[in-house]
């Protein structure tokens, strides 16, 4: 009798390899880690945070343009001995007095520069906040993925686990009937071994991975869905890599921040260059000063009303050349974000190449390996039907069957690889959004 052994590997046959589809129902999907990463994760929450206090420091430097309004108010008592005693003059006196006073810049070029300046560092928070955004959805995407291919794998090695038990037990059976020697039974008997330690090496490997993902997202148990079978990897659109390259050159968050730190190394120069202007105030007062007692001058109880409105100039005219050396040096860090701001556009251009060729390499290399996982279990099927009818002998069954499963693996991994390829190439165009990992939630399994 002629025995077929055939071993068909999906995601679900991971998950029921570790006791898990009946918890499939209560699985979350990549969109839903995401989101809980959104509310749990310490690096983006810190960039978030650091927006807000952008905003409220950039509100801040408005303050030098606006007036400013001072109230203040004061009672004293002054005690007075005057010899000899002059008629009239009391030698106790008190004395209250409030007054307000306002002052409205009418010229400081150095004020409306640091307005600019914070507006620039609210942008600057900003394009970090989407740096920090985008790296925590490659994060996520990255450990979901882990999680989903160590099951995989998991689940391959215990299907090989099983295909191998069944040949040994066929060698065996062969060999107590005097069809096969020893050697078939003892090579079997290795593979098996060998497939006891390579499951232990895949759990552990799992549990590492589920628990990253957990405390990436901060909530536990977890249970990732699965790709949707037969597994269709979305094209790579626009398929130009000039218009990514381009993209990553002006949209990427590293470069924004380098261009957003030359601004604002420019205002700064600006700003010193100004310490040779001149500054104009409107000032206004108004005060009160109430004397029941009197005065020296006037002995007698008085009220005197005070209101004053005037424009204050102020020149500077030599501070020691700390100005000079002012100007020198945001020139030279002015040079400096300059050459930063070319470094990021070629690290960023650089990145978007590689991505783009690695999502290339790997649809080829999945297209590859679909083909050869139907070659390797063909190859398979041909040597356990040799083995049986004694051309082939045991270890070419077990060759055959470690080559599918290897391939199998291979090719779970492969995928895996190209939708984190795709993640990695709009991060490196600065193009990634939660809009595309919505995208990937459609490749999932329906909960």
């Amino acid at each position: 009798m002629v025995r077929i052994f055939r071993q068909t590997l999906t995601p679900w046959a991971a998950l029921a390899a570790m006791g898990l589809v009946s918890g499939a129902l209560h699985a979350q999907s990549l969109v839903e880690m995401t989101e809980m990463a959104m509310g749990y994760d310490a690096q983006w929450l810190a960039s978030r945070a650091a927006l807000d206090a952008a905003q409220h420091k950039g509100a801040q430097a408005q303050a030098g343009l606006l007036p400013s309004v001072g109230a203040q108010a004061g009672a004293s008592y002054t005690n007075l001995q005057i010899h000899p005693q002059i008629a009239g003059i009391k030698e106790g006196m008190a004395q209250q007095s409030a007054s307000l006073n306002a002052s409205q810049p009418l010229y400081r070029p150095a004020n409306l520069i640091g307005y600019r300046q914070g507006q620039r560092n609210v942008e600057l928070a900003r394009a970090q906040l989407d740096a920090a955004t985008q790296d925590l959805l490659v994060r996520t995407s990255q450990a979901y993925f882990d999680v989903l291919a160590a099951q995989d794998t998991l689940a391959t090695v215990q299907a090989q686990k099983r295909a191998v038990q069944e040949q040994l037990e066929f060698a065996q059976r062969n060999f107590d009937i005097g069809a096969a020697t020893i050697t078939d039974t003892r090579e079997a008997q290795a593979r098996r071994d060998l497939s006891d330690a390579q499951e232990i090496a895949a759990t552990n490997d799992l549990q590492v991975k589920r628990l990253a993902l957990e405390q990436l997202v901060g909530k536990s148990p977890l249970s990732p869905l699965p790709l949707a079978q037969p597994v269709q990897l979305p094209p790579l659109l626009p398929g130009n890599l000039a218009l990514w390259v381009e993209q990553a050159e002006q949209e990427q968050p590293q470069v924004r921040q380098a261009r957003l730190a030359l601004d604002l190394a420019e205002l700064e120069t600006r700003k010193a260059e100004t310490g040779h202007l001149p500054t104009v105030d409107l000032q206004a007062s108004y005060g009160v000063q109430r004397n029941p007692d009197g005065t020296t001058t006037i002995p007698i109880k008085n009220r005197i009303h005070q209101g004053q409105v005037g424009v204050a100039l102020n020149i500077p005219l030599f501070a020691g050349f700390s100005v000079q050396n002012r100007v020198k040096e945001t020139l030279s860090l002015e040079e400096k974000a300059r050459a930063d701001l070319d470094h990021a556009r070629r690290s960023s251009a650089q990145a978007a190449r590689t991505a783009f060729f690695g999502v290339q390499s790997g649809q080829g290399q999945v297209k590859a390996l679909e083909a050869a996982v139907a070659s390797s279990q063909s190859a398979l099927e041909a040597n356990q039907l040799g083995y049986q009818v004694g051309v082939r002998i045991n270890v070419d069954v077990l060759n055959a069957q470690s080559q599918l499963y290897q391939t199998q693996r291979d090719l779970a991994q492969a995928r895996y690889s190209v939708l984190m390829g795709q993640l990695k190439l709009r991060q490196a165009a600065g193009q990634l959004q939660l809009q595309d990992i919505h995208g990937l939630n459609q490749l999932l399994t329906k909960p």
